[in-house]
């Protein structure tokens, strides 16, 4: 039988929303310049994406991480999930714009509400679940002085967003996201573990954790034959502040074998 995450599915804080353990990410569906991985990669067609997400909703996987930075994804992403709104949980961004070829970021009151604005027409939807501020690495100043949590405070009660915080870069700026915010984005895997401190303070006071880097390789901890993969997801899952990882396959093979990892450590756990 094939393993999904139906049944796994976690609470993201005090949100309200409950998402899968897995992600999926999408810049690969909107984006193919200035991306660090470590091969190159063609950006799927309509038919392909239709297969992917398809395979994800298949698998249980119910959250989708997009971005105004990330091309044409979520474009591309209100057409291709018209009509199926009420099965996902939305996450985009705020701040970064990605144009010719490079990035620039605007964290203004005025440039927050026109981006959460465009992306949920571009989505074709009335509301965005949760909006990241997509930080340029200045994470405090961001919060502090630029008037973006506010106005996402703002755009909270007019009901156009369900939550909001930081994928940020330091663990100052997730505490002091998660102390305003409902949520933070953090980097954590095998290799990476600053911002542990941030999910250590997510688990204690109800806030929500989603994990992007996830996999990055860690195989230097390692011992020889050991899987990489299935070690990151066992360091993750092994912290009952992490709600989610979001990882940004295009390849329906590997989402399946992800899943798979994570049903197996999830199931063990409970």
């Amino acid at each position: 039988m094939k393993a999904t995450l139906h049944g796994l599915h976690r609470p993201l804080g005090r949100t309200g929303l409950q998402v899968s353990p897995l992600g999926l990410g999408t810049v690969k569906l909107g984006r193919d310049q200035g991306v660090k991985y470590p091969s190159g990669f063609t950006i799927p067609d309509d038919a392909q994406a239709r297969h992917l997400l398809a395979t994800a909703q298949d698998l249980g996987i119910n959250l989708i991480d997009t971005a105004p930075a990330y091309g044409t994804s979520e474009e591309r992403l209100g057409q291709l999930l018209a009509g199926q709104r009420e099965n996902w949980v939305i996450v985009s961004k705020v701040g970064e714009e990605f144009e010719d070829g490079q990035s620039r970021f605007d964290f203004s009151p005025g440039h927050t509400r026109h981006s959460v604005e465009r992306s949920l027409r571009r989505l074709r939807t009335d509301r965005l679940d949760v909006v990241l501020v997509h930080s340029d690495g200045n994470d405090i100043a961001i919060l502090q002085d630029r008037g973006v949590y506010q106005t996402l405070a703002e755009l909270k009660r007019e009901g156009k967003i369900l939550a909001y915080g930081l994928s940020g870069k330091t663990p100052e700026g997730g505490l002091l996201a998660l102390r305003e915010g409902d949520c933070a984005m953090v980097t954590y895997n095998l290799e990476m573990r600053q911002e542990e401190p941030v999910i250590d303070y997510a688990a204690a006071h109800g806030k929500g954790i989603l994990v992007k880097k996830a996999l990055a390789s860690g195989h230097a901890c390692l011992r020889p034959g050991e899987d990489p993969v299935r070690r990151s997801f066992e360091l993750l899952f092994a912290h009952r502040g992490v709600s989610g990882a979001i990882v940004g396959t295009i390849n329906p093979h590997h989402l399946s074998e992800n899943v798979a990892r994570v049903a197996a450590i999830l199931n063990k756990n409970t």
